[in-house]
């Protein structure tokens, strides 16, 4: 491990403008950080591969900027050191790590960087200053990995300095608002991970297309007998209408096509009529190239 190097004279890659550009001023989205779920599983899989008399693991964190949200969708653990007297980062780690990450993903940026634990340390400090020269006004996300109250508690900052001007100053850091968000993607995987909740053995297998089809379709039936429910008990004087909700509930009407059920169930077996078909096809042009693959042999 290294100490944080001097940043080189060659000019900052585009990537970085766009950050610098939206923090600078006041943070973006009322100071709220949107966070995906596979930050905190990738989080708490470095932790459980910490190395043996590990306190705490640290990386950067990755995402997007814009006016309106900070989005914080990817990162990666960062090798360290640290004792009660100094701490050394493997800033040259790091650095080899974003390059390889903006092969895959160039929208990317440096957010910031995470660490386990539920309280801000000396070291903090240190780590968040090298992390300002890679991010204007860099984000420092918190991971209670230790689970105090029986809960993983998870908290953003971002520093500001304090003291009095040409004397000794500080690094002071404010809370941010973390909101969770997913991918449509990420919504199937984290559903799967909650079953395992109500699993004896914490496994579950995962479905057919069919199953989750027939899973999703129950989902919508329960949910539509709800609301026909509540709009039954509303007419019937049981329940207090609300404006919110019959918006939402006209909003929801609306944008349902209006069809009759004699032409839905014509486009709907046409389409399966297309599918079977396109079945058909890849079926019969898998027996040809077997066959194929057998008169060559000969």
């Amino acid at each position: 491990p290294a100490a944080a190097p001097t940043p080189p004279a060659a000019p900052a890659p585009p990537p970085a403008a766009p950050l610098s550009a939206a923090l600078s001023g006041p943070f973006p989205g009322g100071r709220v950080v949107r966070l995906h779920p596979v930050v905190l599983a990738s989080i708490v899989d470095s932790f459980e591969r910490r190395n043996e008399g590990a306190a705490r693991v640290i990386g950067t964190l990755l995402g997007t900027v814009d006016k309106h949200s900070v989005e914080v969708t990817n990162c990666f653990s960062v090798p360290h050191n640290e004792s009660e007297d100094e701490v050394a980062v493997d800033m040259e780690f790091a650095k080899n790590m974003y390059e390889l990450h903006k092969k895959v993903s160039p929208s990317e940026i440096i957010l910031g960087w995470y660490a386990t634990g539920h309280d801000i340390t000396e070291h903090s400090v240190l780590i968040h200053e090298y992390y300002s020269r890679e991010a204007h006004n860099p984000i420092h996300l918190t991971v209670d990995t230790s689970l105090q109250n029986s809960r993983m508690s998870i908290k953003a900052y971002v520093s500001a300095p304090m003291g009095v001007p040409g004397k000794t100053m500080g690094v002071m850091f404010t809370p941010l608002t973390v909101k969770y968000v997913y991918y449509d993607t990420e919504r199937i995987g984290v559903d799967l991970i909650m079953k395992t909740c109500f699993s004896p053995n914490r496994v579950i297998g995962l479905s057919s297309d069919l199953q989750q089809v027939g899973s999703a379709s129950a989902r919508i039936q329960d949910t539509l007998t709800m609301v026909l429910q509540y709009a039954e008990d509303v007419l019937s004087g049981k329940v207090a209408a609300d404006n919110t909700v019959g918006r939402f509930l006209m909003d929801l009407i609306n944008q349902v096509p209006k069809i009759s059920p004699e032409d839905f169930e014509t486009m709907l077996n046409s389409n399966i009529n297309d599918l079977l078909m396109v079945t058909y096809l890849a079926n019969l042009t898998q027996s040809q190239i077997a066959l194929n693959e057998k008169l060559l042999s000969l």
